[in-house]
């Protein structure tokens, strides 16, 4: 894990995402490096960053450097502080329950709508993502199997969501997946998903199902189940890391 220490930043409002041009070329770039390395949970909550240190990282000016910090501030993942700088966000458990309160209800909407509308070759695209986040089950090394999960858990997800044929709810869950992942990872415990993948892969299991038979509300049930139980385990790992 990485600890960079602060330097320059000022408090600025949230820019456009373009990324149009060299400019825009340059801090997309680097707006998609580090907030995988926030996803990953590779800065942990509170974590200051440098400006100076990223711009030497990426051999750039500062510009295109706070740019993207300002679009990760907009995702809620960092945030850029008066007189102290950019520091990644920590958000408290309740702020964390509510937040997968919400999600789970949103996301539930998405699987009913899918098991209504689901095809047969969603349906073989959702057995397979099914069977390979299976094997994770096997992989020994836990930042593997971890990195792997997240990776292929947002496929599982996404491939639900192109089921439910709608562009507005898929647009509106990704950046609610984003923070979902940087929640789970910044949680001061390792690994909190990693270490209970057969749990996650039964529910996993469980959606499948609904969704074969086209049954909406148990779809809708199994998904919101699915999502609040990420909660009560995040719970769970804060109080192991501080226990």
């Amino acid at each position: 894990m990485r600890k960079i220490s602060s330097a320059g930043l000022q408090a600025s409002p949230p820019i456009q995402r373009t990324t149009t041009g060299a400019g825009g070329r340059l801090h997309g770039r680097i707006y998609e490096a580090i907030q995988n390395r926030l996803l990953e949970g590779e800065y942990p909550a509170g974590t200051k960053l440098s400006v100076e240190a990223i711009r030497t990282e990426f051999g750039v000016s500062k510009q295109p450097v706070m740019e993207a910090l300002r679009l990760l501030s907009a995702d809620g993942l960092v945030e850029i502080l008066p007189q102290i700088g950019c520091v990644v966000t920590e958000y408290s458990l309740e702020e964390v329950e509510d937040f997968f309160r919400m999600f789970a209800g949103f996301e539930s909407v998405i699987a009913a709508a899918a098991a209504q509308r689901r095809t047969d070759e969603h349906l073989d695209e959702i057995y397979l993502a099914a069977r390979r986040m299976d094997r994770l089950n096997t992989e020994p090394d836990p930042d593997i199997r971890a990195r792997q999960y997240r990776v292929q858990n947002r496929n599982f997800h996404e491939i639900i969501h192109r089921m439910a044929h709608s562009r507005v709810m898929s647009n509106m869950s990704r950046r609610m997946w984003d923070l979902s992942d940087f929640l789970i990872n910044t949680t001061g415990a390792p690994h909190p998903v990693g270490s209970a993948i057969e749990e996650r892969n039964e529910d996993h299991g469980r959606i499948v199902k609904a969704l074969e038979n086209g049954d909406a509300e148990a779809a809708k049930i199994e998904m919101e189940n699915h999502i609040l139980s990420t909660a009560t385990m995040l719970q769970a790992t804060r109080t192991e890391a501080v226990s």
